[in-house]
């Protein structure tokens, strides 16, 4: 608990941006984590694991307040969300659960190479464009498991994932983050329940872990994130942030680098 501080500003961060430009937490909170528990001297074979796992556990908590202010504004289609559920829950669980079985460097390389996707998209401002309707319960099914699987593996909730694929599927932009924020709490919980149950065989895992998870900055990133989204959302209004999503592309680009530095 000597780190306590940088997990309340850890989580501080998180929500506050999470609010003001509608991004996930885990593109931030990984490469965060990752800083702090090589600070603290963590066995580096496990350090991917840890951060993936805890951030992702982080996204049970704030994904639920997240649905209910979609739904409040009946903004999620729970028709969809239902639909995608089976599949979503299998690629997240099946995902996590093989995650444990590759090493810290690769695991490491995968994730920054969707950070960068991210920061290009961000800074790029590139949106897909309606091209089809949705697909049946199958097709529902593979979209899901696709957009847990890799969710799961980048400690997301899937908004990066799922806002896209239902925006070129026709579903108008704002139901299409509604039903991508009802999304996030499959993605979260199956993924946390398989990053969880690979860890408790890991040898070596710092004392106040279950599994992956560790949960001294679970709690406190949990305890400041959730507070500072509504500021970060009211501030979204009244900044300009097309400026912002720039500067934070780049900010993320500094933050991967940073990260695969630090496991090298």
């Amino acid at each position: 608990m000597d780190w306590w501080w940088a997990y309340l500003a850890i989580g501080a961060l998180v929500g506050f941006l999470a609010g003001l430009l509608g991004i996930g937490g885990g593109m931030v909170m990984v490469p965060m984590l990752v800083l702090v528990f090589t600070a603290k001297g963590f066995p580096p074979e496990h350090m991917m694991h840890l951060a993936l796992a805890t951030a992702l556990a982080t996204i049970v908590f704030t994904s639920l307040s997240s649905v209910r202010a979609h739904d409040r504004h009946a903004a999620v289609d729970w028709k969809v969300a239902r639909s995608m559920a089976p599949g979503i829950v299998a690629g997240s669980l099946g995902a996590s659960l093989a995650a444990g079985f590759v090493a810290t460097r690769p695991l490491a390389l995968f994730f920054t190479g969707f950070m960068f996707y991210a920061a290009a998209q961000m800074f790029f401002e590139v949106e897909p464009k309606p091209q089809r309707q949705l697909p049946g319960p199958a097709g529902l099914f593979g979209a899901g498991a696709t957009i847990g699987g890799v969710s799961s593996v980048l400690a997301a909730g899937g908004a990066f994932l799922s806002i896209p694929f239902l925006a070129w599927c026709n579903v108008p932009l704002k139901r299409a983050i509604g039903t991508a924020a009802a999304n996030g709490f499959p993605i979260a919980l199956a993924g946390t329940i398989g990053y969880v149950l690979h860890g408790l065989y890991a040898p070596d895992l710092p004392d106040g872990c279950i599994g992956y998870v560790y949960l001294p900055a679970l709690a406190l990133i949990v305890l400041t994130s959730m507070p500072t989204a509504p500021l970060g959302a009211w501030l979204a209004h009244r900044l300009p942030v097309r400026r912002l999503r720039v500067l934070f592309a780049l900010v993320l680009l500094a933050l991967a680098l940073r990260m695969l530095a630090n496991l090298w």
